[in-house]
């Protein structure tokens, strides 16, 4: 295009919290164009979505609210994990778990809430859901363009690189939805970054979420590379995590240590409890009544009742106390040893973005009036188990509100 094309509303961004943001303007009554750069649109929705997709958790909301953190009044406190509180946009019951849900099923997907509070469709995968969600957008007059990647600003318009050339474009009003810095093979590459703080959109420097952690293992821990930590706990700070996680040659990844990579990658130690549902005596009086003549590794074995479970201990145990007492005592109390976390690029998610004090309490830029953001470019992080999903969701849908206001102020 020689010419900027005029556009009345225009989201840059096919994942979640875009095509929300682009459901709430068409249904205002917006002429919608959704710009996504990959060829087609939520290639990372469909990726988490590959295991079963998690849409949210079904919990009290004074409880779910607590798991966000990020633009902050009050850092993470290293010594605790604990401190941190959720952006102000955040803190909004009516996009939480309920308001998923009702979503969700007014797409006829049919939903079922497993026993740790998990929230899945029936059928388990993301694809369903997400060709009814762009029937009904399609239904809605919202134009979806692939292939149309972002690159900058040319003057006052948004310039695009589009298949067989350039496309300029003024839209009176736009919603950025262009995720994080994780997986930037799937199309979250943070190029936006540098464009918005050209402009005076303060962006927090991004770092890895949902991530692993590296351990420099000995020797004769390959031979439980790829299995699973299960039945231990997580204690690190106020937090606890009972999720399982699995040991690879890298280190240590999984669900159970998503829930307290935050403040582990902030510096809180992390210690396993090898067996939580035994009292330190019960374990200790276990300890001793195994046989004397069995080695050390073997009577952990025996006792633990899994061979990884004595191989962690003998891992970062060492020197290992023989005292039944202290052993269990260790074993209760495991100092988790690791090298930090894994790189940005095998992260779920990121943590930093564009800062709390560049929103209005409706997700628009200060610096820039008509200009809205959601989903991971914002400076807000959660663990998995459906607090992602539904924090993209939830500012996608606060963000498509504030600009469907910005056009109507617009109109009159």
């Amino acid at each position: 295009m020689s010419e900027a094309a005029e556009v009345e509303a225009l989201v840059i961004g096919a994942g979640p919290a875009g095509l929300m943001a682009a459901e709430v303007l068409a249904g205002q009554g917006a002429r919608v164009m959704v710009a996504e750069a990959m060829p087609t649109p939520a290639r990372k929705f469909l990726m988490a979505g590959k295991s079963g997709l998690n849409l949210t958790r079904d919990e009290p909301w004074a409880m779910f609210v607590t798991r966000y953190g990020g633009s902050a009044p009050r850092a993470p406190d290293p010594s605790t994990g604990s401190g941190a509180r959720p952006p102000e946009y955040l803190q909004n019951e009516e996009i939480g778990p309920e308001a998923v849900m009702a979503w969700a099923r007014g797409l006829g997907v049919e939903l079922f809430t497993g026993s740790t509070g998990r929230v899945f469709p029936v059928g388990m995968k993301a694809s369903p859901l997400l060709r009814a969600w762009l029937a009904r957008l399609a239904g809605q007059g919202v134009a979806l363009r692939t292939r149309w990647r972002w690159t900058g600003f040319q003057g006052q318009d948004w310039c695009f690189e589009v298949p067989g050339g350039v496309a300029l474009l003024r839209p009176r009003v736009v919603v950025l939805a262009l995720g994080g810095a994780s997986w930037p093979r799937l199309g979250s590459d943070a190029a936006w970054v540098p464009w918005l703080a050209g402009r005076g959109v303060v962006v927090a420097p991004f770092r890895p979420a949902n991530m692993g952690f590296r351990v420099a293992w000995s020797a004769p821990m390959a031979r439980h590379f790829g299995q699973a930590a299960k039945g231990v706990a997580l204690h690190v700070g106020d937090r606890v995590g009972r999720g399982e996680w699995v040991v690879t040659a890298e280190g240590i990844e999984g669900g159970g240590i998503y829930e307290v990579a935050a403040a582990m990658r902030d510096g809180a130690e992390a210690f396993v409890d090898l067996a939580p549902d035994l009292a330190p005596e019960e374990l200790a009086r276990r300890l001793a009544r195994a046989p004397s003549k069995l080695s050390v590794g073997n009577r952990l074995r025996r006792v633990l009742g899994d061979p990884l479970r004595a191989a962690l201990l003998m891992e970062w145990g060492r020197p290992l106390p023989l005292e039944p007492e202290r052993l269990a005592m260790r074993a209760k109390a495991l100092h988790l040893r690791h090298q930090g976390a894994m790189g940005i690029e095998r992260a779920i998610s990121s943590a930093g973005g564009i800062a709390a004090e560049s929103l209005t309490a409706a997700l628009e830029l200060k610096a820039l009036p008509g200009v809205f953001a959601a989903g991971e470019m914002l400076d807000w992080e959660a663990p998995t188990g459906g607090y992602l999903l539904t924090g993209c969701l939830a500012t996608g849908r606060l963000a498509g509100r504030g600009a469907a206001a910005y056009l109507a102020a617009a109109r009159r």
